[in-house]
């Protein structure tokens, strides 16, 4: 048995499609199944079933899904740990990036690249659902995201600084000289919001309903960079973290007159797992940045 075989085996029942499988594995189709099946007859029982429509596991096959993981798991962390041991700090660091993490991330990637150029960056924007699952199928190294509103078992949250919801506006919008907002003064108002999915929504949908709000939600977006650029170039306003503006001179963020509005931005890790000795040195730089000792230090 091969780690190879186990690895097209398990990106084979990720997908239940060997066509798709392949090309993401950059091998053939039929190198894929001619590994699988040799895997199949190294074990003596058929791994997959196959009809005219779809692709499945057997028994055999969900039995061995997990096993192979672990094994692919324990052999890359077999290879990082002699790597760190030699100190030949090279390889990638694999990093997920919730959108509102943009302008806290650019000071510590300038930094982390000039002091460790031989290590590749790879950084992953998406919502915080999506890479929570990238971390416990152990795609990314760590996450930085806001603290989820529900816990996530396997998944440790490490604190690196505190915000809280505000409302965003232009810098000569009536709001902008309020030190804090209600809900009643954006009552009237055009919105545009972080869509479902997003953190600062997940955030904003445990404090309100929009749907019986009253508020006029006139757009949704999933990405905050342009729902930042929409509404420093028009009439609107939204909700998003204050520190998602921390780089935008043209906009403002005023606190949402809210019970209990807090966020706590994190970086969050898988428990009991070898931690990449880059990945230990990158979150460091970064709670030692200017950008996070900064937020930090308002809420002193």
């Amino acid at each position: 048995m091969e780690l190879r075989q186990l690895k097209y085996f398990v990106r084979a029942a990720e997908t239940l499609n060997f066509s798709e499988a392949a090309r993401t594995l950059y091998v053939t189709q039929s190198t894929l199944s001619q590994q699988i099946k040799s895997l199949e007859d190294e074990l003596g029982t058929v791994l997959f079933q196959r009809d005219s429509h779809s692709v499945y596991l057997t028994e055999s096959g969900s039995k061995l899904l997990p096993l192979a993981m672990q094994t692919i798991q324990d052999a890359e962390s077999c290879k990082n740990q002699i790597s760190d041991l030699k100190q030949l700090l090279s390889g990638e660091i694999n990093i997920g990036v919730t959108y509102s993490f943009s302008s806290i991330l650019s000071e510590t990637i300038r930094l982390f690249m000039k002091e460790y150029p031989g290590v590749r960056l790879n950084i992953n924007y998406n919502t915080m659902e999506e890479l929570m699952g990238l971390l416990r199928r152990r795609k990314v190294d760590f996450v930085l995201a806001f603290k989820p509103t529900r816990p996530y078992e396997e998944i440790e949250s490490h604190g690196l600084f505190e915000d809280r919801l505000s409302v965003i506006v232009r810098r000569d919008h009536p709001l902008a000289s309020e030190s804090t907002v209600s809900l009643e003064n954006i009552r009237g108002m055009r919105l545009a919001m972080p869509a479902k999915g997003l953190q600062a929504r997940n955030t904003v949908d445990s404090f309100i309903n929009l749907a019986e709000s009253g508020l006029d939600v006139c757009l949704e977006i999933n990405e905050a960079n342009i729902l930042l650029d929409i509404v420093q170039h028009n009439n609107l306003i939204t909700i998003l973290s204050e520190s998602t503006v921390r780089d935008r001179d043209m906009l403002k963020a005023i606190p949402l007159d809210l019970p209990d509005n807090q966020m706590q931005g994190c970086v969050h890790t898988l428990k009991k797992v070898y931690r990449k000795r880059g990945a230990e040195i990158f979150i460091k730089m970064l709670r030692d940045s200017v950008t996070v000792r900064e937020l930090s230090g308002k809420w002193l």
